[in-house]
């Protein structure tokens, strides 16, 4: 049966500043382990500590561009583009100019006990 999500849920962001995460489907939301779906709002400045995921994110950039850096290098990733980062590889993501919407994509959904940043 489909079901309509009336409006995201905001959860806490990780970072040095202010980021807003609004999940539409996920484990606060909908309850859903399998995947979750949330548009990520960033202001310019933003990072967020390294992280070495259980699960596997597709991002999709909206508007401005994020910084994805990885151990094998730095993606720019802007608007209308996207990247994949898999299970089990280290990350952080930034958004060093401008501030940068984006949608995220967790496959299974996004956890903070799955996540494991750095110290």
């Amino acid at each position: 049966m489909a079901r309509l999500i009336p409006k995201p849920t905001r959860i806490a962001a990780a970072g040095n500043l202010p980021k807003i995460i609004e999940e539409f489907a996920g484990a606060v939301t909908t309850g859903t382990a399998g995947v979750s779906i949330a548009r990520m709002t960033s202001p310019a400045g933003w990072e967020e500590p390294g992280q070495t995921p259980e699960f596997d994110e597709y991002t999709v950039v909206l508007k401005g561009t994020l910084k994805v850096e990885t151990k094998t290098g730095v993606h720019m990733v802007g608007a209308g583009q996207g990247i994949i980062t898999p299970k089990g590889e280290w990350v952080r993501y930034a958004t060093p100019d401008g501030g940068c919407e984006y949608i995220a994509v967790c496959l299974p959904a996004f956890s903070p006990d799955t996540v494991h940043r750095d110290e």
